[in-house]
């Protein structure tokens, strides 16, 4: 359970990495930058996908014993 933790944690640090690129762009270079804040929708979104299952997971378990 320990590596869900962590890709979890991993999607929030691409997402804050993708924002932050996706802020130095915006001025000169928009097509790119909309290309990061698309990265950042996604990582966020797959992040919350594996956190819901995780728990769904960890409920299933615990009921079971």
């Amino acid at each position: 359970m320990k590596s869900y933790k962590i890709s979890e944690v991993l999607y929030y640090v691409i997402a804050v990495i993708s924002i932050y690129k996706c802020m130095s762009l915006w001025g000169y270079d928009q097509t790119r930058a909309y290309y990061f804040l698309g990265f950042a929708v996604l990582s966020i979104f797959m992040a919350l996908f594996r956190r819901h299952y995780r728990k769904k997971f960890n409920q299933r378990d615990n009921s079971t014993q």
